[in-house]
């Protein structure tokens, strides 16, 4: 199995245990209102350009509620397992759903689980580790354009990548995966560490980050 295909069986094995209205780190969206993206995001093509954009957002929104009240929870989840059905560019361009999905993915899983009681991070693969850090290396300074201050993220080994270039500049280090959830805006859910003037961190921390 692809990292993709391994992520995504965890998430929906997560998301047939917790229900449909189990919290998320996504702000307003129980475990059904990700489900329902996840399905647009793979089969409603027409919809999926209004998830980064924000004048067809209110179409998307429309389309993602209508997608909930249609399917039941189980089908939901039963839909997100199958995976992009092959007339979709997933299905046609080998590769594409490993190289796309992989991240988004795993973002999602970590975004059902650290929203649960107790949860502690993962053992992540190691290959899927440096996969991650070469996604960073790659979108860093997309994934950290909104950031108010300068940002370098920075792993365990020393190894750097560029963010985004300003003063002042904070250091962040984590693991690539614990770095990858900080680039996606999950910086109070991820295990990182921060070096910089206390100002400066404290403004990151709050920030809108993402792609």
């Amino acid at each position: 199995m692809t990292h993709a295909q391994t992520e995504r069986a965890a998430l929906c094995d997560l998301l047939d245990r917790l229900g449909p209205e189990a919290p998320t780190l996504c702000e307003g969206w129980a475990t059904v209102d990700l489900t329902a993206h996840l399905v647009l995001r793979e089969r409603r093509l027409d919809a999926a350009p209004g998830i980064a954009l924000p004048f067809l957002a209110g179409y998307t929104a429309a389309v993602q509620d209508r997608v909930k009240r249609r399917h039941p929870y189980p089908e939901l989840v039963g839909l997100v397992r199958h995976g992009p059905p092959r007339w979709t560019p997933y299905g046609l361009v080998p590769r594409l759903d490993e190289i796309v999905n992989t991240v988004e993915l795993f973002v999602h899983h970590e975004d059902v689980r650290r929203a649960q009681a107790g949860w502690e991070p993962r053992v992540i693969p190691r290959d899927l580790q440096e996969a991650f850090w070469n996604r960073l290396r790659g979108a860093a300074r997309l994934f950290l354009r909104k950031a108010p201050v300068g940002v370098v993220l920075r792993r365990p080994d020393g190894a750097k990548a560029a963010g985004r270039k300003a003063e002042p500049a904070v250091v962040v280090t984590g693991e690539p995966s614990e770095l990858l959830l900080f680039a996606f805006g999950r910086q109070a859910h991820a295990r990182v560490t921060y070096d910089g003037d206390a100002a400066a961190v404290a403004r990151l921390q709050e920030a809108r980050l993402g792609p």
